[in-house]
């Protein structure tokens, strides 16, 4: 199972995945945030999938940005040439694949800003190669298991959060997620892209954000015990009047 999570709000991206891999009886730790640069443009992928197909198109598409003679202005290019390569590993894998009983599985988010596009974009890859762009309506997209961080973000996360805010998000939705199946753990790598500026990458061990994890558990069940109580009075009678407790701030 995989965790990745990419962000777009107004100042930049974020993007935040796991780095769990399970290959048969074993668990690997490997890195699905591939940071490439294309001449003066730089660009994040993040991947689900089967390891083996994500290598091998990341392989060729690298090697197809360093034989190109002219570099992309676009980011949408860069998009459709890794659909291409999508497409050759699924000429060359797909029949074997399905031999063996498994599909071709591949997802991708590519995201970045290039010379010529007016903002920062963030595009999903399926793995028929189509692609989609991540709006702002819906201001982010999750790669692989998404049962447990969706509602967090659908209730918290904006197109006008700060990137602040938005790696809060990331980080809280990879924690539920992680402490909710086992398929996905840490180390947790995180990039933030402010436009105009190289891409930041950091790898946050579980030591690093146990502090965070436990400040969040602490606040969940503080605001758990403040809810009013009034609406249960059909069931709980005049204890549950007794109980309103107004809601007026946040303890620190």
């Amino acid at each position: 199972m995989t965790f990745c999570i990419g962000i777009k709000v107004h100042d930049g991206l974020v993007g935040v995945a796991d780095t769990r891999i399970s290959m048969g009886s074993q668990t690997l730790t490997a890195r699905k945030i591939t940071v490439i640069e294309d001449g003066a443009n730089s660009m994040l992928l993040m991947t689900s999938g089967l390891r083996s197909v994500r290598d091998k198109v990341l392989t060729y598409f690298e090697e197809a940005l360093e034989e190109r003679k002219t570099g992309f202005d676009k980011l949408y290019q860069a998009a459709n040439a890794l659909a291409e390569q999508v497409r050759r590993a699924a000429a060359e894998d797909k029949a074997a694949l399905a031999e063996a009983g498994l599909g071709f599985d591949l997802n991708c988010l590519i995201g970045g800003r290039f010379s010529a596009d007016k903002d920062h974009k963030l595009y999903m890859l399926y793995p028929q190669a189509n692609w989609v762009e991540v709006g702002q309506g819906t201001p982010y997209c999750i790669l692989g298991e998404n049962s447990y961080g969706k509602p967090l973000l659908d209730r918290i996360l904006r197109y006008e959060s700060t990137l602040e805010d938005a790696l809060k998000a990331g980080f809280l939705a990879f924690d539920s997620t992680q402490s909710s199946t086992t398929g996905v753990g840490y180390p947790m790598d995180a990039v933030i892209f402010r436009p105009g500026e190289q891409m930041q990458t950091h790898r946050f061990m579980q030591e690093d954000l146990a502090a965070v994890a436990e400040r969040w558990n602490y606040s969940l069940r503080r605001l758990v015990a403040r809810m009013p109580t009034d609406w249960m009075e059909p069931l709980l009678g005049d204890d549950a009047a007794s109980n309103v407790t107004p809601i007026t701030s946040v303890e620190t």
